[in-house]
C-alpha cells in the first residue's frame, strides 16, 4: 500500500535542509528572553555559551563611580548615575547584570557586527567591553537609553577576548515594564528595534532576519512542531514560543521558574564545541533577573548551587566601594549570597592595545 506523503513534512523537510545548509557563523550562541508575568512580574533570562571558562564572578559597582572603559583620558567617560549588580567576563568586562531601578544589559555574540570606523569620527571611543556596564551606570529605563544612544556620545570599538576572538556583540536591555530594546551595529551604523514585542534576541542572522524566520514557526504552531537545534534560529523560535507559552505568573518564584525551565530548553549541552567555532559552544552560565522585585539569579553549569542576589537589600550609595562575590573556582557557594560580598578594587575593562 502506497504512503500519501504530507505537503506540510515535504515543506518542513526542505526547510529544515535549507536551514542546516547556511555557513555555521549563522549559529553563534547565547539566547535572551523576557517574561511577561501577572501584575507586572517581569522577568528576564539569558545563556551564556562559550568554548572556555569565562572566569565569571558577581560584582557591585556603586553610585558615582569614575569611569573611563579602561582608555584612561583618551576614552569615554562617566559617572554612575545608578547602582549595579553585574557578571564579568576575564575579570575584563560586562557581559550581563542589573541596576537599582530593575535595569536589565545583557552583550551577545553577532558576527556581523561592524563597528563604526575611527577616521572623521571625533567622538571619544568607548570599547565594547564596558558597553552594558555604560548603560546600566546610566539609564533607569529603556526609553531613557534609547533616547540618548541613537546618537551615542562615545565611538564603540571592538576589543579581543583573551583567547584571541574579536569581540562582535549586539546588546539587548529591558526594564520593569517589560520594555525591551536591541542595539546592533551593522555596516558602521548603529540600528535599534524597540518595543515590548523584541523580547526574544540570540545571535546570527541580524535582527530583522530573525524576526523573518520565526515568523515561518509563529504560522506553524509551537504545539505542533517546533526546530531542536542548537542554531540561533532554531533556539529564538523555542525561545519566543515558550517564554509566552508558559505559564504567566505573578508569584515571583513561579515566574524566575519558569524563565530558567526555558533558558535551560534553549540550552547547549556540556562538551558539545565546534572546532574553530568557540562561541558555539557549550552553555556555561544562565542568569534571571526578576526586575520587578530586582533579585538576580545565576547559574553556573558546573556548579549544583543556584546563586541569587536581593538587590533591594544591597546599599548602592556613593562611597560604599566596589564588592566581589566569587565564584569562578568556588563552585560550592549557593544560596542568597546578598550579604556574602567581599570589598574589592575594580577590574580594569579590556580595551584595544
Amino acid at each position: 500500500m502506497k504512503t500519501k506523503r504530507s505537503p506540510f513534512l515535504s515543506f518542513t523537510a526542505l526547510l529544515t535542509a535549507a536551514v542546516l545548509a547556511l555557513p555555521l557563523p549563522s549559529a553563534l550562541a547565547c539566547t535572551r528572553a523576557v517574561y511577561f508575568g501577572l501584575e507586572g512580574q517581569t522577568v528576564t533570562g539569558r545563556t551564556m555559551d562559550w568554548v572556555e571558562d569565562m572566569q565569571s564572578n558577581l560584582w557591585i559597582f556603586p553610585r558615582g563611580m569614575k569611569r573611563d572603559g579602561g582608555m584612561g583620558e583618551q576614552g569615554f567617560q562617566w559617572t554612575s548615575k545608578y547602582g549595579s549588580l553585574i557578571v564579568s567576563v576575564y575579570e575584563a568586562g560586562t557581559a550581563d547584570g542589573m541596576n537599582e531601578k530593575g535595569l536589565v544589559a545583557n552583550l551577545l555574540f553577532l558576527v556581523e557586527t561592524e563597528y563604526p570606523p575611527a577616521e572623521g569620527d571625533p567622538r571619544p571611543p568607548l570599547p565594547i567591553s564596558a558597553w552594558a556596564q555604560y548603560v546600566l551606570d546610566s539609564f533607569a529605563t529603556v526609553a531613557d537609553a534609547v533616547a540618548a544612544l541613537r546618537e551615542p556620545p562615545f565611538r564603540s570599538v571592538m576589543v579581543v577576548a583573551p583567547n584571541g576572538v574579536e569581540g562582535q556583540v549586539h546588546l539587548s536591555i529591558s526594564d520593569p515594564t517589560g520594555d525591551s530594546a536591541i542595539f546592533q551595529y551593522l555596516n558602521g551604523k548603529l540600528v535599534i528595534h524597540h518595543g515590548r514585542e523584541h523580547q526574544v534576541l540570540t545571535n546570527s542572522p541580524e535582527y530583522d532576519q530573525q524576526l523573518a524566520l520565526n515568523r515561518y514557526w509563529e504560522e506553524i504552531g509551537g504545539t505542533t512542531f517546533l526546530p531542536g537545534t542548537r542554531r540561533s534560529a532554531d533556539r529564538f523560535a523555542r525561545a519566543r514560543f515558550y517564554i509566552n507559552a508558559t505559564k504567566q505568573s505573578a508569584y515571583p518564584r513561579e515566574a524566575a521558574a519558569a524563565v530558567f525551565s526555558v533558558m535551560r530548553n534553549v540550552s547547549v549541552p556540556l562538551g558539545i564545541t565546534t572546532p574553530g567555532q568557540p562561541n558555539l559552544a557549550s552553555t556555561i552560565w544562565r542568569t534571571v533577573a526578576d526586575q520587578k522585585n530586582l533579585v538576580f539569579y545565576f547559574d553556573d553549569s558546573l556548579s549544583p548551587e543556584l546563586v541569587w542576589v536581593d538587590l533591594k537589600r544591597l546599599d548602592f550609595a556613593g562611597g560604599t566601594g566596589v564588592r566581589k562575590l566569587t565564584l569562578h573556582d568556588h563552585l560550592d557557594v549557593g544560596g542568597d549570597q546578598t550579604a556574602g560580598f567581599q570589598t574589592h578594587q575594580p577590574f580594569v575593562f579590556l580595551a584595544p592595545h
